[in-house]
């Protein structure tokens, strides 16, 4: 299965944000925040398509997704009725490793989609170890039995309440699962990336 494996904090550096789950003061781009690769000090200019291409970057490095499958992603939102981007957004917030993210039953992306290959997660009662899979109204993610007994889910249940659980979701911390009330809506979706910007990279 392909996957980013380069450093993590290059792609923090590149897309001028923060993506990786490391501790306040070790990630690299809060001690250099500049991009990575030639420290030339001359100006440059950001052309129209510099800034569609690294807002393009920025949500694929924030979802973990290479660029096939993010095209494949696009096609799919652009044959969909309504707005591309929020469709392509809500399909990237369905997928079941930022879903169990989104529920702090990991502390990052990285962590939720190992979490998912590994088969600690249920989705319905049944193990779903894909991480692409996109979760339907209703569906119930919950932890397998027997990785209730393993560190991991320890570590999980010590730190369920770090992060803000948003509101097209439902987590029951006592009982570790999760339940999709509903579809993300637009004031749902990840407000640091702009779809229209996506957009109009892949319509030139």
């Amino acid at each position: 299965m392909a996957r980013y494996t380069g450093p993590t904090c290059r792609n923090c550096r590149r897309v001028g944000m923060k993506l990786c789950s490391k501790p306040p003061n070790k990630c690299a781009w809060e001690r250099r925040k500049s991009p990575p690769g030639d420290r030339s000090l001359r100006r440059r200019r950001d052309t129209e398509y510099g800034t569609q291409l690294r807002e393009k970057q920025k949500a694929r490095a924030m979802y973990g997704v290479l660029e096939r499958q993010f095209r494949n992603y696009f096609e799919k939102a652009r044959n969909r009725p309504g707005g591309t981007g929020e469709n392509l957004l809500q399909m990237l917030e369905r997928r079941l490793d930022n879903v169990v993210y989104r529920l702090s039953f990991a502390v990052s992306r990285q962590q939720a989609r190992q979490l998912v290959n590994h088969g600690h997660i249920r989705v319905n009662g049944k193990k779903t170890d894909i991480p692409s899979y996109l979760v339907n109204q209703n569906d119930v993610i919950e932890w397998k039995e027997s990785s209730k007994e393993k560190d991991v889910y320890k570590n999980a249940t010590e730190s369920i309440t770090s992060l803000p659980v948003p509101d097209w979701l439902e987590l029951n911390a006592s009982a570790m699962s999760g339940h999709v009330r509903i579809l993300p809506l637009p004031e749902h979706l990840e407000d640091q990336i702009d779809s229209r910007v996506i957009v109009e990279y892949y319509s030139r």
